[in-house]
């Protein structure tokens, strides 16, 4: 079942209306999971990074042995391409996506160059500005490289996502603070985190359990043009229950305020909105 409305799918070269369906059941990537995608997103008639994110899931592919098919630049003109068919005030996600087709060694390691690939569009709406999310802990952490692909958006990484979720909305919260593997913080279970302190920025440094996010980068970027000290570091629970703001950064609704976390409130406040407000005027400046 889709997310969205308003769908068109890309595959085997040319635009479809519709939820087309795209995978077989003997494809490598619908019977081992072998499936990569990434989110960009098209609103006000602007699409902010999206170069950088169709570059991200051809890396995504390589990190699961999956041959690329499209170059990025090539990626980006069909993704245009695509957009064109809605109206410029639609808010769209934009997903491309690969999978295996088949299998090498085994049946197990992907076959080089056996790919397939697809673009979806859906409508989906942008959050209001007063939308705000609460959170708390779970019990599930965050894999490393050891156990699981983590540097890549693949599909096979969602399932931990997904309980670290259900766990939260079970507890009657929005979403999971969720740790690595030594207990620290590492993102929520669907989108980076930040917190601010005595009018300080502070995120968890990217130290290879989850992806530092294209969204999250450019944050920090905007952040530190504005003159706002941004510390990438190691941080405990203890240090967001001590927060002044907290927020979450993520491609599909690009700044979330934090309201609680386990029975620490939070205001949305100034930085929270500063960093809205700095992300808005970069992406109709620079798209």
């Amino acid at each position: 079942m889709a997310t969205g409305t308003n769908i068109r799918t890309y595959f085997n070269g040319t635009w479809h209306k519709g939820d087309v369906a795209v995978m077989n059941a003997a494809d490598h990537g619908s019977w081992l999971g072998t499936t990569v995608f990434d989110g960009a997103r098209f609103f006000e008639g602007i699409h902010p990074d999206l170069e950088p994110h169709c570059a991200r899931v051809n890396r995504s592919a390589e990190a699961l042995m999956i041959t690329p098919t499209i170059s990025t630049a090539d990626m980006v003109e069909v993704v245009k391409e695509g957009l064109a068919s809605y109206p410029k005030d639609t808010a769209v996600y934009i997903r491309p996506m690969y999978w295996a087709l088949e299998g090498g060694d085994l049946g197990i390691v992907p076959k080089p160059g056996a790919t397939g690939f697809a673009i979806s569009l859906e409508e989906i709406p942008m959050a209001p500005q007063t939308a705000s999310t609460t959170l708390t802990t779970t019990r599930f952490r965050r894999p490393v490289m050891e156990d699981a692909v983590v540097n890549a958006k693949a599909g096979c990484l969602y399932p931990n996502n997904a309980r670290m979720l259900a766990e939260a909305r079970a507890k009657g919260f929005g979403n999971a603070l969720v740790a690595d593997a030594l207990g620290n913080v590492a993102e929520t279970s669907s989108a980076n985190v930040f917190m601010v302190r005595d009018g300080e920025v502070f995120t968890p440094i990217a130290n290879g359990c989850f992806l530092a996010g294209i969204t999250r980068a450019r944050h920090i970027a905007n952040m530190k043009a504005d003159g706002i000290t941004v510390h990438e570091t190691v941080l405990t629970f203890d240090d967001f229950r001590k927060a002044d703001e907290v927020f979450l950064s993520g491609n599909m609704m690009k700044v979330t305020p934090v309201s609680e976390f386990d029975g620490t409130m939070y205001n949305s406040g100034p930085m929270t909105r500063r960093v809205r407000e700095l992300y808005w005027d970069w992406a109709h400046s620079n798209d």
